[in-house]
């Protein structure tokens, strides 16, 4: 549905993305990761229409962005980062001044949008009284309005608390039943709870792709294993003599062993334990997160 080829964009010289590809397929929730600067919120100016790359394109449909901004836009629900709003509006007035200037036939479909997006208690209310999380829920109204096959959100939960991240999210998840996401994020949780795919930006370029399992099998690191044992206090040395572990720590009444990545010697530990006659009380393998992941692929 998006195809993304090649795109560069420079400011005064310093590239803020690197001549990026990927495509966005129909229906997908798809997470754009980065940490702050990575490219994010430049990429998504330029998807819809807002600026321009210095090269290559964006195609909607088939249709260069570029050549036929005005059609894509149509296409397109944009949430921005800053979500801008105007405080002396009250919500349902807001909308409908949105629908208008946007040209809709059926300003009917707001009261369905005020139902979707959790409104019904605040449609009289002045924006600027409004929490954070309602202004939210306001920018997502009005980027919904018109019905957009794709739905854009740049950082949609920053700022907000702990409950209503999770009530944002549970919106993004029942909007995406629906329509084509690309979610714009660096928090890790975020994507994790909402996405179909994942693309980790860094210094504009593309440093990780696929869905977050995928991306744990690709990461270069290393894995770790917590072992409490009862028993020989001469088990570390001979723990540390088994193939693929690399190194052995005693942190207060744990061992943590750390293995070669995509290894399993939880086998050949359980047979030098009993060799050692001492016992196993826990054994735990910690597989590799997603913000092991990101801290390796965007950490200099």
């Amino acid at each position: 549905m998006i195809a993304i080829k090649n795109l560069t964009k420079e400011y005064n010289g310093v590239k803020a993305l690197d001549k990026i590809s990927l495509e966005v397929k129909r229906g997908e929730i798809l997470g754009f990761l980065g940490p702050n600067g990575a490219g994010k919120t430049t990429a998504m100016k330029i998807i819809t229409g807002f600026i321009a790359p210095t090269s290559g394109e964006v195609l909607v449909d088939n249709i260069n962005v570029q050549e036929d901004s005005l059609k894509i836009r149509r296409k397109i629900g944009y949430l921005p980062e800053n979500n801008p709003l105007y405080d002396d509006m009250k919500v349902k007035e807001y909308l409908n001044f949105i629908a208008g200037m946007r040209e809709l036939a059926d300003k009917n479909k707001i009261d369905d949008i005020i139902d979707t997006c959790g409104l019904k208690t605040v449609v009289e209310k002045g924006i600027a009284e409004l929490s954070k999380g309602f202004r939210q829920r306001v920018g997502l109204a009005a980027a919904l309005l018109g019905d957009p096959e794709i739905l854009i959100l740049d950082e949609p939960t920053s700022g907000l608390d702990p409950n209503q991240i999770v009530e944002i999210r549970k919106l993004i998840k029942k909007i995406g039943e629906k329509k084509t996401v690309i979610l714009s994020t660096h928090i890790l949780p975020e994507v994790q709870a909402t996405c179909d795919r994942v693309i980790i930006v860094n210094e504009g370029k593309i440093v990780a792709a696929g869905t977050i399992e995928e991306i744990a099998k690709q990461a270069q690191g290393k894995e770790e294993i917590y072992l409490q044992i009862k028993g020989s206090v001469k088990i570390v040395k001979e723990l540390a003599k088994i193939k693929n572990i690399l190194k052995v720590e005693e942190q207060d009444n744990y061992l943590k062993l750390q293995i070669e990545h995509g290894t399993d010697v939880r086998e050949e530990i359980f047979d030098c334990v009993v060799a050692n006659k001492a016992k196993i009380l826990e054994m735990k393998k910690i597989s590799v997160s997603l913000e092991d992941v990101f801290r390796e692929l965007t950490m200099n």
